[in-house]
């Protein structure tokens, strides 16, 4: 209604100032939303075109097969070799013992911060947990170097390992994953409604049994997504694996032994001291494709995974 004009009673009507101003206020916010939205898409499919193009020349030169199925990973020498498979390993072993470490840690602490914690003591240590995971992950490699290995696993545990080793490595990379599996999946459980648990004490069940039968199966998708992100983080660490693990592209096993990871030689070797164009330099990106599409692939499962398995509360 236009300022000035009269209502059918005759009153002058006023117009809504303030409801205009949260209309155009919500606009503006509404804008910013969709750009931060766009954005996040085209950085995205930016990311995308700079690793495929220099990955589809690579192939050109070196063969798809030949790299996903190859057991030598010599790049830098004569004659080269491609195959990623012992990257892969490395990778793979990494991520496997952070998350032997990171799993039963981040569930256990999320279940005591959801059930048992006190809201003061809630409070007081989830932040304190957090605090891990803006530690700068640099910090996290020296410690598994000049600690971790030869004070814990050798000193302690009398361990036979080399001062560069995955076992040093990956657990140290667990707690550092800790502090994102017990978030988010505190959060997860958190979501559940009060009146399950009110449910299940009516019939008797103990604090635990509520917490382990109850709660985390409401809770499953929200873990496994938690699960799932620290699985990610794992795989795309860089520096604990550069710093402690070695840089060794090897096909063993062995934890005890170093070994290179697919984020490590790419952070390895992307240092300026390979020709820029030449074959060597194409691997960077050949391999860091191999990472995004891992990581994709991760992604994607946990996306069905919680869509197949949420439960939704009313």
């Amino acid at each position: 209604m236009e300022a000035g004009s009269t209502t059918a009673a005759g009153a002058r009507a006023v117009p809504s100032l303030g409801a205009a101003r949260r209309r155009y206020g919500e606009d503006v916010v509404k804008g910013i939303l969709i750009l931060a939205t766009f954005l996040s898409i085209l950085t995205t499919t930016g990311i995308v075109v700079a690793l495929l193009v220099p990955t589809i020349e690579f192939f050109g030169d070196v063969g798809v097969w030949e790299f996903l199925s190859g057991s030598k990973w010599t790049p830098l020498f004569e004659p080269p070799s491609f195959g990623v498979l012992p990257l892969l390993v490395g990778t793979l072993l990494t991520t496997g013992i952070a998350m032997l470490v990171a799993t039963p840690l981040g569930l256990g602490a999320a279940i005591y911060l959801s059930e048992y914690a006190r809201p003061r003591v809630r409070k007081t240590i989830k932040p304190a947990l957090e605090i891990l995971a803006g530690v700068p992950t640099i910090v996290f490699g020296y410690f598994a170097l000049t600690f971790f290995t030869p004070e814990i696993l050798r000193g302690l545990f009398n361990a036979d390992v080399n001062i560069f080793n995955v076992l040093a490595a990956g657990i140290v990379m667990g707690f550092m994953i800790v502090p994102t599996v017990a978030s988010v999946a505190e959060d997860a459980m958190s979501a559940v409604p009060q009146s399950l648990r009110e449910g299940a004490f009516g019939l008797g069940a103990s604090k635990l049994s509520v917490s382990l039968r109850v709660v985390f199966p409401a809770a499953l998708s929200g873990i496994v997504a938690a699960i799932v992100l620290g699985v990610s983080r794992a795989i795309g660490e860089t520096m604990i694996v550069l710093i402690a693990a070695g840089q060794i592209a090897s096909n063993s096993i062995d934890p005890r032994e170093p070994h290179y990871s697919l984020a490590s030689f790419i952070g390895a070797t992307a240092k300026g001291d390979v020709p820029t164009g030449s074959t060597e330099y194409k691997t960077i990106f050949a391999v860091g494709m191999l990472l995004f599409v891992l990581t994709l692939v991760m992604n994607l499962i946990s996306i069905r995974f919680v869509r197949k398995y949420r439960q939704v509360y009313e």
